[in-house]
């Protein structure tokens, strides 16, 4: 109870114009008070007016009252200071910089609890009463509270704007609808909301069901990376224990024909030390011989040297003329060459066997892309797109209808204000929303025939160059359908197409996978031309019609 008393007082010391305690405060003659800065800034802005009046009562005075600082007010704000009331916490219940604000309070304004279309004004809880208690005023509409009422007053006639004209898609008040629109397709505001609740209500189900798809869909996805994860995992350990396999097989042979090598070595290393052996042994005993003979040789003892002759004779008959044969065996590098040939032939399987290898993995592809091509009109309308022509865009004889889903070729010109969208010369319009992704429409059409296209945002408009044309450059792809045949064209190319006649021309087009094709619609579904490119910008739906007055084509809606 003691906050709230607190609070009270605080009300009371507090400026109705700066909404702080009373800074310097003066009381006007009324009894009001207010800081002085405060309430001569406010008389300031009247000095032109021959009365000023106060902020709070709206109490007129005839001449500019003199202010006086009030002293016991001042004194009484210290005290209340000191006690801790500045910091007490804001009223919910008045508006701030965020809020909208009642038009009616005066001084500290409250909170608006609902706006009047008809009065365009916002009231609070207590000056919206009357609202609701006399009957001319319980038919006006309330809505939640805005600061943008003002926008629904026509700049040019000063009436609140309570209609719409579907032609300029724009809102309009009566007097617009006999003047500047007369002639064009106007409806109340309140029809145009309901269709256009209507509308966001069948594009909020379509968004809700895509979210539902994605949703799946990322699931899916979320499910697929853990099964890539799962066999890549594998995979590299299978690699692993395959290449650990390979290289333990390696070790071995490596490790065989290094143990044969070293004992071959050893082998004929022992063989011949051994001749060498013997052959050093030979040498031995020949120079024993030759020291013999050589002391032999020496005796002068005539009888002496023939007595020892004899003995000595068989040291000197011929000697053995063999000698070693070394065979030209290069040793081990037989052995090298062997090994050498071994690793070129691994080296060679590895090259072959290795693209399979790299080609098994790089194949591995997980279909991110959109899903396939639909296969009959059930699947197509899944991706049915509501489709409405831009009037920004449309040529001046083309006259827009139908919630700007239908264009009708006019001898006279439409009353379209000037636009850098539109085409000035060829009978073309452009729709409104921009197309990506997976997205089909239907187009009826009748008349002698209309061309049904796709195009860039950045087609050129302005002239009689074929640059404007659809079809006739790199920007469009159209399809010319008329009572006798078909043709498609792009950049300046002309295809025949041939298929059954029809009044409804199917498109589908896959923004992404780079797929637009045409159909024939009737009792079946015809392809009629496909075409596989790369689109590189956000297509918009357009139609051509350049035969003859009166010829229409609308974009249909599908269920």
């Amino acid at each position: 109870m003691a906050q709230k008393g607190v609070q009270l007082d605080r009300e009371s010391f507090s400026c109705s114009i700066c909404l702080d305690l009373l800074k310097d405060p003066v009381t006007v003659p009324c009894g009001h008070s207010y800081c002085m800065d405060c309430i001569k800034a406010h008389w300031d802005t009247e000095d032109e007016k021959e009365s000023y009046s106060c902020p709070q009562c709206r109490h007129t005075f005839t001449s500019r009252p003199v202010m006086l600082k009030s002293t016991m007010l001042e004194t009484v704000l210290q005290e209340l200071k000191k006690t801790g009331l500045q910091a007490a916490p804001e009223d919910p219940s008045y508006a701030g910089p965020e809020d909208v604000a009642c038009d009616f309070c005066t001084g500290r304004k409250l909170k608006a609890l609902k706006s009047c279309l008809q009065c365009l004004a916002s009231y609070c809880q207590k000056h919206l009463q009357p609202h609701f208690e006399f009957a001319p005023l319980k038919k006006h509409k309330l809505v939640e509270p805005s600061k943008k009422l003002q926008e629904n007053v026509c700049s040019r006639h000063d009436e609140v704007m309570k209609m719409f004209c579907r032609t300029d898609q724009q809102s309009i008040c009566y007097l617009c609808s006999v003047d500047d629109h007369k002639g064009h397709d106007t409806v109340s505001a309140a029809a145009e909301w309901s269709e256009k609740q209507r509308e966001l209500g069948e594009s909020r189900l379509n968004i809700q069901q895509r979210i539902q798809d994605r949703e799946r869909d990322v699931e899916q996805l979320e499910q697929e990376v853990e099964a890539i994860n799962g066999s890549a995992d594998k995979a590299v350990e299978h690699s692993e224990e395959m290449f650990t396999q390979l290289i333990r097989l390696m070790e071995e042979r490596r490790s065989d024909v290094r143990q044969r090598v070293r004992s071959q070595q050893e082998t004929e290393v022992s063989r011949v030390r051994e001749l060498q052996e013997k052959l050093e042994q030979e040498i031995t005993e020949l120079k024993r011989r030759d020291a013999e003979l050589q002391k032999l040789s020496h005796t002068e003892d005539h009888n002496q040297f023939l007595q020892d002759y004899p003995s000595l004779s068989g040291l000197s008959g011929p000697a053995d003329s063999s000698r070693i044969e070394i065979r030209p065996l290069g040793y081990f590098e037989d052995v090298t060459a062997a090994v050498s040939e071994v690793r070129d032939q691994l080296q060679e399987v590895l090259r072959e066997k290795w693209i399979n290898v790299s080609h098994a993995v790089t194949e591995v592809d997980v279909l991110l892309s959109e899903p396939p091509e639909p296969k009959t009109r059930a699947g197509f309308l899944r991706y049915s797109r509501g489709v409405t022509l831009d009037p920004n865009t449309a040529y001046t004889q083309l006259l827009l209808s139908d919630g700007n889903r239908r264009a009708t070729l006019k001898q006279q010109q439409q009353s379209y204000s000037s636009h850098p969208d539109r085409f000035t010369v060829w009978g073309q319009v452009l729709s409104r929303e921009s197309l990506s992704g997976q997205c089909y429409w239907e187009v009826e059409w009748r008349g002698k025939g209309v061309c049904v296209a796709v195009a860039y945002k950045n087609i050129s408009r302005a002239g009689w160059s074929q640059d404007c044309q659809f079809g006739y450059n790199d920007k469009s792809w159209r399809l010319d359908c008329n009572n006798n045949s078909y043709n498609f064209w792009y950049n300046k190319v002309k295809t025949p197409v041939s298929g059954p006649q029809s009044s409804r021309v199917g498109v589908y087009l896959d923004h992404r996978a780079g797929i637009l094709s045409f159909y024939s619609i009737s009792k079946t579904m015809t392809l009629l031309h496909r075409v596989q490119t790369t689109f590189t910008q956000p297509l918009y739906a357009g139609l051509w019609l350049n035969y003859k007055h009166e010829d229409t084509a609308e974009f249909c809606e599908l269920q």
